[in-house]
Protein backbone atom coordinates (compact mmCIF):
# COMPACT_ATOMS: atom_id res chain seq x y z
CA UNK A 1 0.00 0.00 0.00
CA UNK A 2 1.40 3.40 -0.95
CA UNK A 3 1.80 6.07 1.75
CA UNK A 4 -0.88 8.19 0.02
CA UNK A 5 -3.37 5.32 0.05
CA UNK A 6 -2.53 4.51 3.68
CA UNK A 7 -3.11 8.16 4.62
CA UNK A 8 -6.45 8.20 2.78
CA UNK A 9 -7.47 4.93 4.49
CA UNK A 10 -6.59 6.47 7.88
CA UNK A 11 -8.87 9.44 7.15
CA UNK A 12 -11.77 7.12 6.30
CA UNK A 13 -11.35 4.99 9.46
CA UNK A 14 -12.77 6.81 12.47
CA UNK A 15 -11.69 4.29 15.08
CA UNK A 16 -8.98 1.70 15.34
CA UNK A 17 -10.17 -1.55 16.90
CA UNK A 18 -8.61 -0.45 20.21
CA UNK A 19 -10.32 2.95 20.07
CA UNK A 20 -13.66 1.32 19.23
CA UNK A 21 -13.26 -0.97 22.24
CA UNK A 22 -12.50 2.01 24.50
CA UNK A 23 -15.45 3.93 23.00
CA UNK A 24 -17.81 1.04 23.65
CA UNK A 25 -16.51 0.42 27.19
CA UNK A 26 -16.53 3.96 28.58
CA UNK A 27 -19.44 5.48 30.46
CA UNK A 28 -18.69 8.74 28.64
CA UNK A 29 -20.19 7.31 25.45
CA UNK A 30 -23.47 6.83 27.31
CA UNK A 31 -23.20 10.31 28.83
CA UNK A 32 -22.77 11.82 25.35
CA UNK A 33 -25.64 9.67 24.07
CA UNK A 34 -27.93 11.14 26.74
CA UNK A 35 -26.71 14.75 26.64
CA UNK A 36 -26.82 15.17 22.86
CA UNK A 37 -30.57 14.54 22.42
CA UNK A 38 -31.33 16.38 25.68
CA UNK A 39 -29.43 19.40 24.39
CA UNK A 40 -31.29 19.18 21.08
CA UNK A 41 -34.64 19.14 22.90
CA UNK A 42 -33.63 22.19 24.96
CA UNK A 43 -32.51 23.86 21.72
CA UNK A 44 -35.89 23.25 20.05
CA UNK A 45 -37.83 24.67 23.00
CA UNK A 46 -35.49 27.64 23.20
CA UNK A 47 -35.68 28.26 19.47
CA UNK A 48 -39.47 28.42 19.68
CA UNK A 49 -39.28 30.84 22.61
CA UNK A 50 -36.73 33.06 20.84
CA UNK A 51 -38.79 33.13 17.64
CA UNK A 52 -41.93 33.87 19.69
CA UNK A 53 -40.19 36.84 21.29
CA UNK A 54 -38.93 38.12 17.94
CA UNK A 55 -42.39 37.78 16.38
CA UNK A 56 -44.46 39.19 19.23
CA UNK A 57 -42.18 40.92 21.73
CA UNK A 58 -43.56 38.60 24.40
CA UNK A 59 -41.63 36.27 26.68
CA UNK A 60 -38.21 37.92 26.76
CA UNK A 61 -37.39 36.56 30.23
CA UNK A 62 -38.33 32.96 29.47
CA UNK A 63 -36.51 33.10 26.12
CA UNK A 64 -33.42 34.44 27.87
CA UNK A 65 -33.60 31.73 30.51
CA UNK A 66 -33.94 29.08 27.81
CA UNK A 67 -30.84 30.39 26.02
CA UNK A 68 -28.88 30.22 29.28
CA UNK A 69 -30.05 26.63 29.86
CA UNK A 70 -29.11 25.72 26.28
CA UNK A 71 -25.68 27.30 26.79
CA UNK A 72 -25.23 25.32 30.01
CA UNK A 73 -25.97 22.11 28.12
CA UNK A 74 -23.48 23.15 25.44
CA UNK A 75 -20.71 23.71 27.99
CA UNK A 76 -21.54 20.42 29.72
CA UNK A 77 -21.50 18.40 26.50
CA UNK A 78 -18.22 20.04 25.45
CA UNK A 79 -16.54 19.17 28.76
CA UNK A 80 -17.83 15.60 28.79
CA UNK A 81 -17.00 15.26 25.09
CA UNK A 82 -13.42 16.32 25.78
CA UNK A 83 -13.22 13.65 28.49
CA UNK A 84 -14.67 11.12 26.03
CA UNK A 85 -12.03 12.04 23.44
CA UNK A 86 -9.29 11.64 26.07
CA UNK A 87 -10.53 8.15 26.98
CA UNK A 88 -11.03 7.03 23.37
CA UNK A 89 -8.22 8.83 21.51
CA UNK A 90 -5.75 9.78 24.25
CA UNK A 91 -6.18 13.56 23.91
CA UNK A 92 -8.80 15.94 25.22
CA UNK A 93 -9.68 17.64 21.94
CA UNK A 94 -8.76 17.78 18.27
CA UNK A 95 -8.30 14.05 17.80
CA UNK A 96 -7.78 13.41 14.11
CA UNK A 97 -11.19 11.74 13.67
CA UNK A 98 -13.07 14.70 15.19
CA UNK A 99 -10.74 17.59 14.43
CA UNK A 100 -13.10 19.72 12.31
CA UNK A 101 -16.09 19.01 14.55
CA UNK A 102 -14.06 20.24 17.52
CA UNK A 103 -12.88 23.33 15.62
CA UNK A 104 -16.45 24.24 14.73
CA UNK A 105 -17.58 23.46 18.29
CA UNK A 106 -15.35 26.29 19.45
CA UNK A 107 -17.11 28.66 17.07
CA UNK A 108 -20.43 27.51 18.53
CA UNK A 109 -19.13 28.03 22.07
CA UNK A 110 -17.77 31.46 21.13
CA UNK A 111 -21.17 32.58 19.85
CA UNK A 112 -22.99 31.27 22.93
CA UNK A 113 -20.40 32.88 25.19
CA UNK A 114 -20.71 36.16 23.27
CA UNK A 115 -24.44 36.02 24.01
CA UNK A 116 -23.77 35.66 27.75
CA UNK A 117 -21.22 38.48 27.66
CA UNK A 118 -23.60 40.76 25.75
CA UNK A 119 -26.43 39.91 28.14
CA UNK A 120 -24.37 40.60 31.27
CA UNK A 121 -22.75 43.74 29.89
CA UNK A 122 -26.00 45.06 28.38
CA UNK A 123 -24.10 45.60 25.13
CA UNK A 124 -27.01 44.59 22.91
CA UNK A 125 -30.72 45.33 22.97
CA UNK A 126 -33.08 42.46 23.71
CA UNK A 127 -33.75 42.17 19.97
CA UNK A 128 -30.02 42.12 19.25
CA UNK A 129 -29.48 39.45 21.90
CA UNK A 130 -32.11 37.25 20.32
CA UNK A 131 -30.52 37.66 16.89
CA UNK A 132 -27.15 36.70 18.38
CA UNK A 133 -28.80 33.65 19.95
CA UNK A 134 -30.18 32.70 16.53
CA UNK A 135 -26.69 32.96 15.04
CA UNK A 136 -25.37 30.73 17.83
CA UNK A 137 -28.21 28.30 17.19
CA UNK A 138 -27.53 28.20 13.45
CA UNK A 139 -23.90 27.33 14.19
CA UNK A 140 -25.07 24.69 16.68
CA UNK A 141 -27.28 23.06 14.03
CA UNK A 142 -24.34 22.87 11.61
CA UNK A 143 -22.13 21.37 14.33
CA UNK A 144 -24.81 18.87 15.34
CA UNK A 145 -25.02 17.87 11.69
CA UNK A 146 -21.27 17.29 11.61
CA UNK A 147 -21.53 14.94 14.58
CA UNK A 148 -24.53 13.12 13.11
CA UNK A 149 -22.56 12.52 9.92
CA UNK A 150 -19.69 11.10 12.02
CA UNK A 151 -22.11 8.89 13.93
CA UNK A 152 -23.42 7.56 10.60
CA UNK A 153 -19.86 7.03 9.35
CA UNK A 154 -19.01 5.12 12.54
CA UNK A 155 -22.03 2.86 12.06
CA UNK A 156 -21.06 2.23 8.45
CA UNK A 157 -17.49 1.47 9.53
CA UNK A 158 -18.77 -1.00 12.12
CA UNK A 159 -20.91 -2.72 9.49
CA UNK A 160 -17.91 -3.06 7.16
CA UNK A 161 -15.76 -4.39 10.00
CA UNK A 162 -18.43 -6.97 10.95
Amino acid sequence: MTPELADRQEHVTLYTPEQRARRDATVWTTVQGILAPAQFLVFLVSLILVLRYLASGLGYEVATLSILVKTGFLYLIMITGAIWEKVVFGQYLFARSFFWEDVFSFAVIALHTAYIWALLSATLSPHGLMLLALAAYAAYVINAGQFLLKLRAARLQAEVAA
